[in-house]
């Protein structure tokens, strides 16, 4: 494949892209990079230009709440969403750290005093 050029009106484009979405399903990056013509690993490596990468994380945050707003109005699987928005923007339960990886358990066994029936 030909490698994609940046161009610099691309930030305004995905914009406009994510803010204009009417077509049936959710705005994606993959739908916007296909619509330029490049694939989601040339928006990737373009998010190493400040401008794109701002654009970039508004567009995410448009596409969160396209989802929110389609749970909410019964237009999308509630419990569908609820896992892209966990599984995509890190929401839901917290990820454990790498302090928590580690875990020492201490078990010390008391043994009962002998019970007198008496």
């Amino acid at each position: 494949m030909k490698r994609a050029r940046y161009d610099k009106e691309l930030p305004k484009k995905m914009y406009l892209y994510f803010t204009s979405y009417s077509e049936s399903g959710a705005p994606s990056f993959c739908k916007f990079a296909r619509s330029v013509g490049v694939t989601t690993d040339h928006l990737e490596a373009y998010r190493r230009y400040p401008e794109f990468d701002r654009s970039y994380r508004e567009c995410n945050e448009i596409r969160r709440d396209y989802l929110i707003d389609s749970a909410l109005a019964r237009r999308g699987d509630p419990s569908t969403v609820k896992f892209l928005l966990a599984c995509e923007f890190g929401m839901g339960e917290a990820k454990p750290s790498a302090e928590d990886q580690s875990l020492r358990v201490t078990l010390e066994v008391v043994e009962d005093p002998p019970r007198s029936d008496g």
